[in-house]
């Protein structure tokens, strides 16, 4: 920025003109600070998906915890508030009706620094870290983090938001293992909370989402897994009905070390996929198995009975589950949504497959239904952290719901009317099914708060008050 910089000696920011407190912050912060139409702006202001417009006041790019508390002490007195962003998933709900306007987006995606302790079998984590830093420094010391799906999600805001990872069945939401979290409240403080400092937030932030706070660091627990297969078995779309009913019967009263997808996939042609993936349509079920192979091979019989076009299960390191779920390697401009459903009924498998089945018109890319349960069950989550004496869950310890849904396509110019109909249809076909929560981090359009906390609801909006009375911090799915 050009714009001349007083004395911080001698200057008060809430004295100065919008553009000379900026220039103010970005002398004082080791990170930069960006307005509209500065060399950087476009690329600073991209949320991962690309069709998302984010129009912030201001963009702060930190990168130490340091320039987090000036950029939250700054936004307050200039009565401005200030949005935390990583990677920028799920930045549909941040930026729609011009929800940015008066906002400093304080993105973080620089923070990325990963610590280690392979003997309390931990991991520090930075605001910015990616998921595949993580499991790039814990797998070669033979530890496992419940990560997403993808190489490139944001830690914390998939932890804030709960985390449904490969081994949630088995291992529950990510947000359960959070140790510690660092953080700059909307005083401008930097805190550190854990299960015996400030237990009432430490509750809050675990699946309560990014409303209270700028998360500077987490820290989290990792996991040995001895044994894993994964992999997809993959049929031709016209065997969606048959594989799906085939896929709701296996996946009752299988053993929470199993954690699988049942989806349908549009995929259009493009090189860099194998050719039995490129410009096709396609039934799949994706696996992941804590099992050795023989009970591996066993569990999988009645599947593999419906001989599979495509099987790619093998035994594998748990570094490879990046790799599984075939998400876009870089940001996308996308249109998708999701929601929880209480069963899957002959009937919701009806209304799914005629809404994306073979017969439909569907522009969608993926429509997807994870199957949830085993650590997943709130109230089996927490009589386990009672069992090992372990801290209780926080405000989202699991899901009262038994299946996870999410449809999504690619936005171009030519197809918008069609995508939005498309998941439209979708999304009410299987509404009789759906369950009374919903993910927050599948939630890529605004609802109520109620859907994500329920009960808990009041008392989360008590810490909000409490910690963010004006209502300095905003984020993609706000409490108050």
């Amino acid at each position: 920025m050009n714009t001349p910089v007083p004395s911080v000696a001698t200057t008060d920011p809430a004295t100065l003109s919008l553009r000379e407190a900026f220039a103010f912050l970005d002398d004082r912060i080791a990170g930069r600070v960006l307005i509209s139409g500065a060399p950087g702006w476009d690329a600073a202001r991209s949320a991962w998906n690309l069709a998302v417009d984010q129009r912030p006041t201001a963009i702060v790019v930190a990168t130490t915890a340091d320039d987090v508390v000036h950029t939250v002490r700054t936004a307050a007195e200039l009565g401005l508030a200030v949005a935390p962003q990583a990677t920028g998933h799920n930045a549909g709900p941040l930026a729609a009706d011009d929800g940015l306007a008066g906002v400093i987006l304080l993105r973080t995606h620089e923070m990325r620094g990963v610590e280690i302790d392979a003997e309390a079998r931990t991991a520090r984590v930075e605001a910015g870290a990616q998921w595949g830093d993580v499991v790039a420094a814990a797998a070669p010391l033979g530890l496992t983090a419940l990560a997403g799906t993808a190489h490139d999600v944001g830690v914390v805001g998939y932890t804030l938001g709960g985390g449904v990872s490969w081994l949630a069945r088995s291992h529950g939401l990510a947000a359960n293992h959070v140790v510690a979290i660092e953080l700059v409240t909307a005083d401008g403080a930097a805190r550190r909370v854990d299960a015996g400092n400030d237990p009432e937030l430490f509750w809050a932030l675990r699946g309560g989402g990014g409303d209270l706070g700028i998360v500077t660091a987490l820290e989290f627990g990792l996991f040995d897994v001895p044994a894993l297969s994964a992999g997809m078995l993959l049929w031709p779309i016209e065997r969606t009905a048959e594989v799906l009913t085939a896929w709701s019967e296996w996946v009752d009263g299988l053993p929470a070390s199993v954690t699988s997808v049942a989806r349908v996939l549009r995929l259009p042609p493009m090189p860099e996929l194998p050719p039995f993936l490129s410009g096709r349509a396609l039934v799949v079920v994706e696996v992941a198995m804590q099992e050795d192979p023989a009970r591996v091979d066993e569990l999988l019989a009645p599947l593999r009975a419906l001989v599979p076009e495509v099987d790619t299960v093998h035994p594998q390191s748990t570094a490879e589950l990046l790799q599984l779920h075939m998400d876009p390697p870089q940001p996308v401009p996308g249109h998708g949504d999701g929601m929880m459903l209480d069963e899957l009924t002959p009937a919701a498998i009806r209304a799914f497959v005629d809404a994306v089945g073979p017969d439909a018109s569907s522009a969608l890319l993926s429509a997807e239904i994870r199957h949830l349960g085993g650590m997943m069950d709130p109230g089996v989550a927490r009589a386990a952290a009672s069992v090992h004496g372990t801290p209780q869950p926080g405000v989202t310890a699991g899901f009262a719901a038994g299946f996870l849904l999410f449809g999504v396509g690619i936005a171009m110019p030519d197809n918008g009317a069609a995508l939005a109909a498309s998941l439209d249809r979708l999304l009410s076909a299987v509404e009789p099914w759906r369950a009374d929560i919903d993910y927050l981090n599948f939630a890529e359009h605004a609802r109520p708060a109620e859907r994500f906390f329920g009960d808990d609801l009041e008392r989360l909006r008590a810490v909000k008050r409490s910690v963010d009375p004006a209502r300095v911090i905003r984020s993609n799915h706000p409490i108050g």
